[in-house]
């Protein structure tokens, strides 16, 4: 199956978007919240905020395991 499609499906499944997926990335590189914040022009504030909804909504734990999670699925 093509990437974009895998992607897509995954996104779809459990409703994370684009701007969820950047924010995970960032997450993934090892930065902290704080420098992640910076990189996405958010408050470091928000950037926990989301990042706990997506741990939500992904019925993971950590956000490492929301990152773990993503890159399994090849979406990172």
């Amino acid at each position: 199956m093509e990437q974009a499609t895998l992607a897509r499906r995954a996104t779809d499944d459990f409703g994370l978007n684009e701007e969820e997926i950047r924010l995970l990335a960032q997450i993934a590189t090892g930065v902290t919240a704080d420098v992640a914040a910076r990189k996405l022009e958010l408050s470091a504030r928000t950037l926990r905020r989301r990042l706990r909804t997506i741990c939500d909504r992904l019925e993971v734990g950590t956000p490492i395991e929301a990152v773990v999670w993503a890159a399994r699925r090849q979406l990172i």
